[in-house]
């Protein structure tokens, strides 16, 4: 395997072979930010509650699962505290409460992997997710 580069490559295809899950309420978001992330070359799927996210992630086995720190029935860390584990998805926290981002999240736990704010700049986001590549990464 090739070492991955410092940037993320703007052409499309740079997330081929990833397969990724979008946690978020704001449907419309979630959904524009799976479009976004397909048009890069990964296989996306939406959850729009912290249950949605905990059934989607078991099913689909994602490398990294976005997720919103404020969903309507449970919060972002216990939904990542329920993913988090040896082999599991890379976990990144997403907030638009630029507080809960400052540093790291409370995450004593340490589940996350990376965090974002809202509205997520893309090219950070690429370059989080490149960063988050390793040997068991796809593409």
């Amino acid at each position: 395997m090739t070492a991955a580069p410092d940037a993320p490559d703007a052409a499309a295809g740079t997330l081929a072979g990833w397969r990724l899950l979008v946690v978020d309420d704001n449907t419309d978001a979630a959904e524009l930010l799976a479009e976004l992330l397909a048009m890069d070359g990964a296989e996306v799927d939406t959850a729009f509650t912290g249950r949605q996210a905990l059934d989607k992630a078991q099913a689909g086995a994602p490398y990294v699962v976005l997720l919103d720190l404020g969903l309507p029935d449970m919060n972002g860390l216990e939904v990542a505290r329920m993913l988090s584990r040896p082999g599991g998805p890379r976990l990144v926290a997403v907030s638009g409460h630029a507080l809960a981002l400052t540093g790291a999240p409370d995450d004593p736990a340490g589940c996350f992997d990376a965090a974002l704010c809202k509205p997520i700049d893309y090219d950070q986001l690429l370059a989080v997710l490149i960063a988050l590549r390793g040997p068991d990464s796809p593409g």
